[in-house]
């Protein structure tokens, strides 16, 4: 397969230069070029068409999310919005995935030989992610194999029949690419007296505290950043915070989550098949798990695990998936028990809550 060819758009030399080098060091993913605002990227994007491109948000003579919509109602390719850490450019790349982006990515910065390793993980697979996605034009303003864990890091197996079935069913849902859009038609769904839901979305951190609040304006059920010892509750879905695990846990009738630190599973953190694996080790029978859109198959062996330990599953079809790697992956593992449109998974789970 020929490489992704990947065009750099930032102001700052240093984050062109980092890019290119963490890109260029992976053999499935060449730089194209780079630019240092939208313009001298539209002047390159006239005489070649990159396969990615990404995409800062805070640039001189043209923001990127002016760009960005411009890309998209013209000539859509597929972007990645490249962000700092702050609570303004959270938001503001939050409404970049409105706008038709398909990933977004944390700015490479100096850090320990872990935390680069990390975070040349993470940003050659959102590239290649976006890669795999077909955009479409928008109308409105809108390869070396790297160490890759599995859920055994951070949470044994589960024990066979280790929970009593409970009246309390819980929720527990893995998305990565597409998956914001994704998971706001599903909690949209969701009457204000659903089932607790825990929610790992693929994304970094700091993001994710924003993600969860703009839900929390638009849904009838309350939708929040987990914090660790949260309670699950009725009426409530918590978002898992980017950059650390998500577990399910119990205690009596009390179900919580622990959110900590661990290593990267299926080259994420926080995991789906953490969550997943926690599900089946404490709720068993007790839990509903879907999967949504996604690349690669975070969450596949641990929905395998719940649907062992006797709990209902779902899939989101291809038809509806922006990618359909992880929901793939699952069902090809024997994982699922039903596989549904995006519109109807909501349904299916309150349909086997009650």
């Amino acid at each position: 397969m020929k490489n992704i060819r990947v065009l750099i758009v930032d102001d700052s030399a240093l984050v062109r230069q980092s890019l290119k080098e963490i890109i260029n060091s992976d053999p499935g993913l060449e730089v194209m070029g780079t630019a240092s605002d939208p313009y001298v990227a539209a002047d390159k994007i006239r005489y070649e068409i990159p396969d990615v491109i990404t995409l800062d948000v805070e640039m001189p003579r043209m923001d990127g999310i002016t760009f960005l919509q411009k890309i998209m109602t013209q000539h859509p390719i597929p972007v990645v919005i490249c962000s700092s850490l702050t609570p303004t450019n959270s938001i503001t790349a939050l409404k970049a995935l409105e706008y038709g982006a398909v990933e977004i990515i944390q700015k490479p910065r100096l850090g320990t030989k872990q935390f680069l390793f990390e975070s040349k993980i993470r940003i050659c697979d959102a590239i290649k992610a976006a890669g795999r996605v077909r955009v479409k034009r928008i109308a409105r303003t809108v390869r070396r194999v790297e160490p890759k864990y599995t859920a055994d890091a951070v949470l044994p197996k589960p024990r066979s029949n280790a929970m009593v079935q409970t009246t309390d069913k819980i929720v527990v849902v893995g998305a990565s690419t597409g998956g914001t859009e994704a998971l706001r038609i599903f909690l949209e769904a969701m009457p204000t007296d659903s089932p607790g839901m825990v929610i790992v979305q693929h994304m970094p951190e700091h993001f994710t505290a924003a993600f969860a609040s703009r839900l929390n304006g638009i849904c009838n059920v309350t939708v929040k950043e987990a914090e660790n010892n949260d309670s699950i509750l009725r009426g409530r879905a918590l978002i898992a915070p980017g950059n650390k695990h998500t577990l399910l846990k119990r205690s009596g009738a009390r179900y919580y989550v622990e959110v900590k630190d661990g290593p990267l599973v299926c080259r994420h953190r926080p995991s789906v098949d953490v969550l997943f694996r926690s599900a089946a080790r404490y709720a068993g029978s007790n839990a509903v798990g879907a999967i949504m859109t996604g690349m690669g198959d975070d969450g596949a062996r641990g929905l395998l695990e719940m649907k062992e330990s006797g709990a209902f599953t779902i899939a989101q079809d291809e038809a509806t998936s922006v990618v359909f790697g992880m929901p793939q992956e699952a069902i090809k593992l024997g994982a699922v028990s039903k596989i549904a449109p995006l519109e109807s998974i909501a349904g299916a789970i309150l349909r086997n809550c009650t």
